[in-house]
């Protein structure tokens, strides 16, 4: 049997790749870290994953593997997450005693991010069940090749010693650690153009 290949994923899937995604960062130590409560993950998680890329749905860059058993979501030089409504939410979900460390946190991630134009790989994450078939690198791989096509390096950001070291295989470069007060560290990454 053939290894499945990577597809483009539509507004038509954009829920089962959320839902996707929401298995695939339930043990996220950064994820967690600010939705530690169960109750307040699942119900705000998929808020803030269509907040940070639902875009890629409507753009063609959200890529799913194995029927949405892995799902990456890129976004495109030029556009960027809906900041307004990932702050809202963020003082929606999290207790107010948290919220200095979460904004501490958030204003690290906007300082890494690269000014010029570039790809983002927002999130990428795969069902538990599935996971060990090599599924992100498939994903990367396709995506990858759509940055080199286009000359543009690719950022993200690890939240995982793990998913630094997969990223590591694929040309990314550790360029700094995010970290506010309790927080788990979140390592920013770039892969150069090619």
């Amino acid at each position: 049997m053939a290894d499945p290949q990577a597809s483009v994923s539509t507004t038509a899937d954009e829920d089962r790749a959320i839902a996707t995604l929401t298995t695939a960062f339930a043990n996220d130590a950064v994820t967690r870290w600010f939705l530690s409560d169960a109750h307040a993950y699942l119900t705000y998680w998929p808020q803030f994953v269509r907040a940070i890329a639902s875009s890629a749905f409507g753009g063609g860059t959200a890529d799913s593997i194995d029927d949405h058993g892995g799902v990456a979501l890129w976004l495109a030089p030029g556009i960027s997450s809906d900041d307004e409504a990932l702050g809202a939410l963020s003082v929606e979900a999290v207790p107010e005693e948290q919220q200095d460390e979460i904004f501490g946190f958030m204003t690290q991630v906007a300082e890494f991010h690269p000014q010029e134009p570039h790809w983002y790989l927002a999130l990428l994450g795969v069902d538990p069940v599935k996971q060990g078939h090599g599924h992100g690198s498939t994903l990367l791989v396709h995506a990858l090749d759509r940055c080199d096509r286009d000359h543009l390096p690719a950022y993200l950001e690890a939240s995982s010693p793990r998913n630094k070291v997969l990223y590591e295989r694929h040309g990314f470069v550790e360029i700094g650690v995010i970290q506010a007060g309790s927080s788990p560290p979140m390592w920013p990454m770039l892969r150069p153009a090619r």
